[in-house]
Order: C-alpha cells, then structure tokens, then sequence
C-alpha cells in the first residue's frame, strides 16, 4: 500500500528542485513573461543538462529511487514531485527545460526498448490537437500512410507545445479514418525532416515564455520503424479498446504531472498571499476551528485544505504507475480536482490582495494566468468527469458519451 512518507532520494530531489524554482525561476519569471516567442532561456541551458545527470528526466525509468523491494517510487512519482515545486516557481519556465517534453512520455508509455534508447534523451514535444479536434483524441484527422519502408504524414496540429524548441515531436496520426480511434497510433517526426513545418507560434494569455506552436505536415517522410507501439489496426472490439487504450497510457502518465503544475502554482499563490496578510497583521491559528475564525481566515483554511487534498490524488495517482497500477481514473480524478483547485486558489489570491494581486508589483497575476490552461490542456475539466463516470460505472466510451 502506499506510504506517505517519503525515501530520502526523493525528498533530496524534490528539496533540490524547490532550489531551483527559487534561485533561478522565480528572479527571472516577470522578465520572460514580458518576453514572448524567444529562444530557449539560456538560463534553462544548463539546468536541463543538471536534471538529466540527476535522473530526473522523463527518459529515466526511475526504478532506484526508494521504497523497498516490492515497492517502487521512480519515474512517476518523482516527475511529479520535481514538477510540483518548479511549477512553484514558473510553469513556463519548467516547460521550456530542454529535455523534459511531453512526448517523453509518449515514448515511455509505449515504446519499444529500442526507441526509448533512440529517442529517450532527445527533447520531444507532443502534438495531438487539430483545428478539428480537441477534447476528442479519437477523432485525429492527420493520416499515416506506410509507403515502403516509410511512413509519410499529412495533416495539421495546432498548441503543440516546446515544437518549435524540440528536437523531435511525437505525432497522433491516424492509419484509417474509417476506422476511428483503434487506427490512431503515434509517430517521432525528429526536427528538420522535410515535409514538417512549424508556420506560427501562439500568443497565449498565460505560460508566455513557453512555446507553443502549430505544425503542418506535408507528404512528410519517416522511417518506418518511428512509430510507437504497433503498426496493426485492430480488428475485434476487444482488441481495439486495447489498443486506443496504450495509445491513451500516455494520458495516464501526463495527467498527474499536469496537476502537480496546479498545485505548485497554487501553492505559490496562496504562500505568496499569506505572507502579504501576515504583513497587514492577520494571524492564523491553526488551533481554533473554522467557527471561531474571521471570514478571510476561513477562506485560507478551507483553500489550504484543498490544496492538501490535490496533493494526496497526485501522489497516489504517480506511485500507481510506478506500481504498474491501473490508474486512469485516479489520473483523470487528480486531474481534474488540481485543475478546478488551482484556477479557485490563484483567482482568489489575486482577489484577497486587492490592488497587490492585480498589479505586476507581486506575481499573484501571472500565477492566475499561468493556472487557466491547467484545467484545459491534457484534456478539460468536463473530459475528466466523464472519464471518471466510464471508470465508476464500468461503461465504454460509445456507452457513456
């Protein structure tokens, strides 16, 4: 069973990478705000190279890092750890690590050892959405079509995010349109192959300093072994659910890193805002019940318990996949509870502060901005209930829609 407590190698970890949200994120965070669609921060230069040497990327299977002999707390668990107090810095700048895409994930959920080898230690971003299609992955319109020993791409994706800095993107392509969601495989598309173009990069209202672009493919070239996972389409319904499902294991493994952004943001916020309420002479006393405290107390307390609630989801969903657990449902559940929480926590500090949470003298504003996507991408607030009800009611995604 889990335990809360813990190893010592990964408290290091998550102590060393609080340093680092602290020493160089937070010092720079207004700066790259204001400074949108440049390079990769030279500052993040280094600090990507630091993490891969601590094992802290998601090309890194983890499986050392503590908890006994039949337990494991690796990749996952510290993933999310590391990515709770970076985010306490500046989500944007986390996201900008060279090394540390979302399409690494991709690659581990469902690549061959071979490719994760290859492709492990390269910066991958990852592109599913398209001008068509959001919240509903099985409907990917881009197509792969093998031809020889190469697969050649068409299609278009859209908030692709680190695309235009990565050395490679994991594509979602579809081999059959009339086949839905069970043709819908994933292809390494490395970075200067013809036929892949990133024609903009977005103005976004949050996350400024990271990238994200839109690609289009045109009779785009790659080998043929760039694809992850199988080539067959399935032809049995059980079958095909089996194999959408590897496909969307790469969800299982993202989604808990996405909430622990939200609980790192809201963290920052609610610490951030608490120190500017101290100044002003209100106290907490953590002794006194909900009762006996003042309305603004309350409202600290109760988003302090949340918070703490958002972390508990995180870490159980992270160590069952460290535990090769099933856990969809605990994905989507501290998904979508770190999202809501995270957007509340960081709208309402803005809120308590007054003019201080409104202005740029404080960082409460970004931290509200920076939260929004978070309820958003990895899949909305409404995708994750519904994948919770299918979980809780044992009903398939035709059944329950």
């Amino acid at each position: 069973m889990i335990n809360l407590e813990l190893p010592q190698k990964l408290q290091m970890a998550q102590q060393m990478s609080h340093q680092l949200a602290n020493s160089v994120f937070r010092p720079i965070a207004r700066k790259y705000d204001k400074i949108e669609h440049c390079d990769t921060p030279e500052e993040l230069i280094p600090v990507g190279q630091m993490l891969k040497s601590m094992g802290m990327s998601s090309a890194d299977d983890g499986s050392k890092a503590g908890g006994g002999d039949h337990i494991k707390n690796g990749a996952n668990m510290m993933q999310v750890l590391a990515t709770g107090e970076m985010s306490w810095g500046c989500i944007g700048l986390m996201l900008s690590i060279p090394g540390l895409g979302l399409g690494n994930a991709a690659i581990q959920a469902v690549g061959t050892s071979q490719q994760k080898e290859k492709f492990g230690k390269l910066h991958c971003a990852m592109a599913i959405t398209e001008p068509g299609c959001g919240s509903d992955s099985a409907a990917v319109q881009t197509s792969a079509v093998l031809d020889g020993d190469q697969w050649v791409l068409n299609g278009e994706k859209i908030f692709a995010t680190s695309a235009s800095r990565g050395d490679a993107v994991v594509v979602w392509a579809t081999l059959d349109k009339t086949k839905g969601k069970a043709a819908i495989k994933s292809f390494v598309v490395e970075q200067g192959t013809p036929g892949m173009q990133v024609v903009r990069c977005e103005d976004k209202m949050g996350l400024r300093v990271s990238d994200t672009a839109a690609i289009v493919f045109t009779d785009c070239r790659i080998p043929k072994e760039n694809i992850l996972g199988s080539p067959d389409i399935a032809d049995t319904a059980e079958a095909r659910k089996k194999a959408f499902g590897g496909v969307m294991q790469t969800f299982d493994n993202t989604r808990p890193p996405v909430g622990a952004m939200a609980y790192g943001v809201a963290r920052a916020a609610l610490e951030v805002t608490k120190a500017l309420l101290e100044k002003e002479g209100i106290r907490f006393a953590y002794d006194r019940g909900l009762n006996n405290s003042s309305a603004l107390q309350a409202e600290i307390y109760r988003m302090e318990a949340e918070l703490e609630a958002t972390r508990l989801l995180i870490l159980k969903a992270a160590w069952m996949a460290d535990n090769k657990q099933p856990n969809s449902k605990l994905a989507s559940m501290c998904k979508a509870k770190a999202g809501r929480v995270g957007n509340r926590i960081t709208l309402k500090c803005v809120e308590l502060c007054g003019s201080l949470g409104y202005g740029e003298e404080q960082l409460l504003e970004k931290f509200a901005r920076d939260s929004k996507i978070l309820d958003i991408f990895e899949g909305t607030q409404q995708i994750q209930q519904l994948i919770i009800a299918r979980n809780v009611l044992g009903k398939s995604s035709s059944e329950l829609k």
